[in-house]
């Protein structure tokens, strides 16, 4: 397969984002798979122009976007990105916020089609720490997840899309009692791992629900 990876832009006075430093680290190719690396900004609907004029100049097989979850302690591949896109966007500057209703007329939200189980059994199998996620939260995290959703639903009906989570690294962490975090070389295997295991074929069924 041919598959665009991408990883957000330092945002919020942050120096780094462990999303796209472990994304450029990535390898080429990945078992089977030829590996394009795009870096995006963390900035509603830029982000989606950025990808969709990677999506219209190249086929693609499957996205995978990766992104930052400080606080989080494992690798999490997403289930699935709810419609909330009547955030809160940045102006022509990106820097000043302002409030602009996106009347989208998709889905209340769309599940990742990857093998999302079969993602996070591969990363634990390496040792590393994972688990399913059923909330990519509320930032853009979400709104890359969802707006994939929708491109899949009404233009690209044969790509596989989904998000992975990482922690923070160490260098973003000032104690060790602050918030979690995992090295970069831990979340680069992870997201090897996470992409080794993406196929077209139907996902495990295995129960990986939480009760909090």
């Amino acid at each position: 397969m041919k598959i665009l990876v991408t990883g957000f832009d330092p945002f919020e006075g942050n120096q780094v984002n462990p999303s796209w430093e472990a994304v450029k680290q990535l390898p080429d190719h990945i078992g089977q798979h030829d590996i394009t690396k795009l870096e995006v900004p963390t900035v509603f609907h830029k982000v989606m122009n950025v990808i969709q004029q990677a999506l219209d100049s190249e086929q693609y097989d499957a996205v995978v976007a990766v992104g930052q979850a400080g606080g989080r302690a494992e690798i999490t591949p997403e289930r699935i990105g709810i419609n909330i896109d009547d955030a809160r966007i940045a102006d022509n500057d990106g820097q000043q916020p302002i409030d602009i209703p996106i009347q989208l007329k998709g889905a209340p939200a769309y599940f990742s089609n990857l093998p999302v189980k079969r993602m996070t059994e591969n990363i634990k199998q390496q040792g590393i720490p994972a688990k399913l996620s059923n909330s990519a939260g509320t930032f853009v995290c979400n709104h890359i997840l969802y707006q994939l959703g929708y491109l899949n639903a009404t233009r690209f009906p044969n790509m596989l899309f989904g998000f992975i989570h990482v922690p923070y690294i160490p260098e973003q962490v000032e104690s060790s009692e602050q918030s979690p975090s995992l090295s970069l070389d831990t979340i680069v295997k992870g997201l090897i791992a996470a992409i080794e295991a993406i196929d077209r074929n139907d996902d495990i069924k295995i129960a990986l629900g939480e009760t909090h």
